[in-house]
């Protein structure tokens, strides 16, 4: 009797755990397959192999541009890891996804050819079920980051770093599920239409139906505490492609930029027999916003003034292989200056960065590398019908993978073509067609290099670069730019896509001078009178819907031979590893950061020669106090850029202490430095 009770309670277990074993594998697995591979470079000889043991993002430039390498290493190279099936998936579906390959991928498993994939900026996925068996799998991608004219970019001021250099992943279905195969996207898309009193939202899912049993699709839409505002069940009838359904919202939250990025969740669960066997949750922030070619950008009605920087995915020792960690510091920084906006120059980002933009309120403008040479020889476009096809198939990966990020706002076709080889405008006219047709409730714009009369009749709104008292001319030339481009394209709504100038912080002169942009003497004080200079013109001319400085932070640029370091682009507020701010970065910090704040400015020129000087601070408070060598100094109040200087001040052979401090709210904020003051040289020293 004792015998069969434990007969019958072993019987009992066995089935709860294979019952409850089957519940928890029920429903979509993503894995994440950042490890444990092997990397080489093509066409070795087998017996020669060296292979490198690494993990995922990786790239195999990201030391050369440490050397100033001007030419690097574009070339084809292979990696590989192992795939391992469970039985127990047996009946499941299997998808890799690759969320940017740099920048042409191909992909074998066991052996064999699966897909390719053109383009290092924009993920892409792939079914692989009927390619895998159970137990050890091979997985080998072969990437190409080689020169050819039928892969975006053709060209540009940055490096094409070769790699996967995003993550990958393995993700595991049902034999029904909502479809990872639409390019790579969530297969859910978010369509809006908002006021201050309701939301219209629309939810598009795209299925992908192997065999018609009971199936529904539950989509329900959660508050930012998690609290289900609405919800419905749809049945599911044959083998549809997409499912729609509607919902509204009244009163809604908005996402309001930087003062109230508010989220909401959408959750859509596929169920079958009333099981969940798939399920996707997308971000949902409800705004509505307009440009108006006098007045700028508006945001759910109001004035906001969008001013920020450019940015490119690129840190000293890691090329575009980033971590999370790179992307929350970049973000940080942006934040840190008091940033509105961001440019995700020149291609598509990675999608933890437009995750990081709607937490944040950061409103973005993302575009394709649809790139051109720019001040440089050769061209960015060739009229041949395979690259006009990637770069469609780029354009709507870029819109489809985003759709529901609320922080974009803006997708840009291109930046700084020319019109010297093959007329681009056609097909220009042609990718702002598709991204209307794709996104019809988001504005396109470009960025131009060439004069007002040129590809203004291409995309919603205008964007150029000028780089006024850099590239030749006097600061104050902006200011006649702008007036005379809104004169001749009054319609038009127009910004400055990017303004800049190079800075060493390690470079410095006491006598303020135009530096050669293509020399090595890049000193920090000229890109900070480039900055101050700009920004007092640019702030007044509510007409110019963004401003966009370039850069935040220095990046590889191999083509680049000027400045401290080859193969380097310095032109950012930041150093390429992210360790030092320069001056200018702390100017706008000054304007653009309510944050109470004091900064002298030109603290590393700490070896003077000039026994009278000027002193100069950034400050965001009323008045600030000076003190030089325990000597008190006129109080001052700031300027209208936030700027408060003493001139003619005497500084004492050796060692002198420079203070600035001010009171808020009862509490002492200050700044220090300290410079030496050495004898002037002369030509017999």
């Amino acid at each position: 009797m004792q015998k069969k009770i434990v007969c019958i309670l072993s019987l009992t277990f066995y089935l709860w755990l294979n019952i409850n074993h089957a519940i928890a594998n029920v429903g979509r697995k993503t894995i994440p397959l950042n490890d444990n591979w092997s990397f080489y470079f093509a066409y070795n000889f087998e017996k020669n192999i060296q292979k490198e043991s690494i993990s995922v993002p990786h790239t195999w430039n990201a030391q050369e541009t440490l050397k100033g390498i001007a030419a690097y290493n574009r070339t084809a190279a292979i990696y590989e890891r192992s795939l391992d099936i469970p039985a127990y998936w047996q009946g499941k579906r299997l998808f890799l996804f690759f969320e940017g390959v740099n920048s042409v991928a191909s992909i074998f498993v066991n052996n064999k050819f699966v897909s390719e994939h053109k383009g290092g900026y924009t993920a892409f996925s792939m079914e692989v079920t009927n390619y895998v068996k159970p137990g050890k799998n091979n997985l080998t991608v072969q990437v190409s980051n080689a020169y050819r004219l039928d892969v975006l970019p053709l060209h540009g001021d940055f490096n094409i770093y070769g790699g996967i250099h995003r993550p990958v992943s393995l993700i595991v279905t049902e034999q029904n599920c909502i479809s990872p195969l639409d390019y790579a996207s969530s297969g859910v898309y978010l369509t809006q239409n908002v006021n201050e009193k309701q939301a219209q939202i629309e939810v598009l899912t795209k299925l992908s139906i192997q065999n018609a049993t009971k199936l529904k699709l539950r989509t329900s839409i959660f508050d930012k505490d998690k609290r289900e505002i609405v919800s419905t069940i749809d049945e599911i009838n044959d083998k549809p492609t997409a499912l729609t359904q509607k919902y509204s919202i009244n009163n809604p939250i908005l996402w309001n930029g930087k003062s109230n990025p508010y989220l909401y969740t959408v959750e859509v669960s596929l169920l079958e027999n009333g099981v969940p066997i798939d399920k996707v949750s997308q971000p949902l922030g409800l705004r509505y916003f307009h440009v108006d070619p006098e007045n700028g950008f508006f945001l759910n009605g109001r004035y906001l003034n969008l001013y920020g920087v450019g940015r490119h995915e690129d840190v000293a020792g890691k090329g575009s292989a980033l971590q999370h960690t790179d992307h929350e510091r970049d973000m940080n920084l942006i934040q840190e200056i008091g940033a509105t906006a961001a440019r995700l120059t020149h291609y598509p980002q990675n999608s933890y960065f437009y995750d990081l933009a709607d937490q944040k309120g950061i409103v973005l403008w993302s575009e394709i590398p649809f790139v051109g040479p720019g001040g440089y020889t050769g061209t960015g476009f060739v009229n041949n019908e395979n690259l006009k096809n990637q770069a469609r198939e780029n354009l709507i990966e870029l819109i489809r993978q985003n759709y529901n990020h609320p922080a974009i706002f803006f997708w840009g076709i291109f930046n700084e073509l020319k019109l010297n080889y093959d007329d681009p405008e056609p097909f220009l006219k042609e990718l702002h067609n598709l991204a209307k047709k794709e996104d019809p409730n988001r504005l396109t714009t470009l960025a131009s290099n060439l004069g007002d009369d040129k590809f203004t009749t291409l995309t919603d709104l205008m964007g150029w670069n000028q780089y006024f008292g850099w590239y030749g001319n006097r600061f104050s030339e902006v200011a006649d730019w702008a007036d005379k481009t809104h004169r001749n394209l009054p319609n038009k709504p127009i910004s400055i896509s990017e303004y800049g100038a190079g800075a060493s912080p390690f470079k410095h002169t006491e006598e303020l001078k135009q530096p050669i942009p293509s020399g090595k003497f890049h000193p920090e004080e000229w890109q900070t009178a480039f900055h101050e200079a700009h920004w007092k013109l640019l702030k007044e001319r509510s007409f110019l819907w963004g401003k966009f400085i370039w850069v935040l932070a220095d990046f590889g640029s191999s083509i680049r031979t000027e400045g401290d370091q080859n193969g380097i682009n310095d032109k950012g507020l930041v150093t390429y590893d992210r360790s030092t701010k320069k001056d200018a970065f702390y100017f706008y910090k000054a304007n653009w950061n309510p944050e109470p704040m004091i900064y002298i400015a030109e603290r590393r020129n700490n070896v003077r020669h000039n026994a009278t000087t000027s002193i100069k601070v950034y400050a965001n408070t009323k008045e600030v106090e000076l003190w030089v060598n325990g000597i008190k100094q006129e109080k001052k109040a700031k300027n209208d850029i936030n700027i408060v200087k003493w001139d003619n001040v005497k500084l004492t052979q050796g060692r002198n202490i420079i203070i600035a401090k001010t009171k808020v709210n009862g509490k002492i904020i200050k700044d220090s430095c300290e410079w030496q003051l050495q004898p002037a040289q002369t030509e017999n020293n």
